[in-house]
């Protein structure tokens, strides 16, 4: 990097890839660090208060999976399309003199006589596609925790809407509120696990993508070196997009709890209960949040902050590169 400071397009060429390995290295660390209290999270999954209980809840939170599977084939694609992109542009791309590598990188040895050059080729390659397809598997995983946390406020909702007037009624409250706190303890342990990730995660994309976005703008179109960051791109919206977009459903469905709960048969349940579904209709009048740092909410209005944010970057970049 101090070696290029002169040159605009090289710097912006290796400070996104620096950024992107940065954020990576973060994720890893938080995802092994908080890997025994997860695996203690995931096993509240499997708990009966946790399943559906018949086929309408099924097809109720199914919408909510297949969301996430689509997006996580699209988030794929994009790396694949990347790194195959990434892999064969220097192959193709003829210009300038010397073998040219993946990307730019210094190394303590000639990398333009063999098998220097080739082994450096596959190292990068290899590191590269590593880090790329951790990426999509932590991202999607994180995002999965999310859809599960809104499928349980869906199956929560469903219980609350079916409370009927019985014997069994102040059971089944009691059940609902039970379900309420595990469902806030799951969210809770998710959110706290990887709080520093999505902080950093917030400072970077905008960064990344502008970035991105330059790079793109020097590109011949229709060559290897476009192809690579347009998928480039595509993948680093979609990345941000599934954070963003599954922490808004999660505070959409959790501000569905009370009404679902007023939308119950409660004007035939015992006075009992009443009190005890109006006290727990008063505590889920706040919504969750799937915050960064407790400073930032996760919300498609912070996707859309980071998009105009990036485009300001990419403007900047370019009246520099005129000047």
């Amino acid at each position: 990097v101090f070696f290029i400071l002169d040159d605009l397009t090289t710097l912006a060429a290796t400070i996104y890839l620096l950024l992107t390995e940065i954020l990576f290295a973060v994720k890893m660390f938080f995802l092994m660090k908080n890997m025994t209290t997860l695996k203690e999270a995931m096993k509240l999954l499997d708990t009966d208060m946790f399943q559906p209980k018949n086929t309408e809840q099924v097809a109720l939170v199914q919408p909510n999976l297949d969301s996430w599977r689509t997006i996580y084939n699209s988030f794929t694609m994009s790396c694949v399309g990347a790194i195959v992109f990434l892999s064969i542009s220097p192959l193709l791309d003829k210009s300038g003199s010397g073998k040219n590598l993946p990307s730019l990188s210094w190394s303590p040895y000639n990398t333009q006589t063999s098998p220097a050059y080739e082994l450096t080729y596959i190292y990068q390659v290899i590191g590269y596609a590593y880090t790329c397809m951790n990426h999509v598997n932590v991202d999607s995983f994180i995002a999965a925790l999310n859809v599960f946390i809104g499928c349980q406020f869906d199956i929560l909702c469903d219980n609350l809407r079916h409370l009927q007037p019985g014997d069994d009624a102040q059971e089944s409250l009691v059940k609902c509120i039970k379900h309420h706190k595990l469902i806030l303890k799951f969210a809770t342990i998710c959110n706290e696990s990887f709080n520093l990730a999505f902080f950093v995660q917030l400072l970077v994309s905008a960064t990344i993508t502008g970035l991105t976005l330059f790079q793109l703008s020097t590109m011949v179109p229709f060559t290897a070196g476009f192809f690579y960051f347009t998928s480039y791109y595509l993948a680093s919206v979609t990345q941000m997009f599934q954070y963003c977009w599954f922490s808004n459903e999660v505070h959409l469905k959790s501000a569905n709890v009370p009404c679902a709960a007023f939308e119950s048969d409660w004007t035939d349940l015992s006075l009992e209960v009443k009190k005890g579904l109006l006290f727990f209709i008063m505590r889920t009048q706040k919504p969750l949040h799937i915050s960064a740092l407790n400073v930032f909410h996760l919300s498609l209005e912070s996707f859309v902050a980071i998009l105009k944010t990036a485009w300001s970057y990419y403007t900047l970049l370019r009246q520099a590169e005129e000047e």
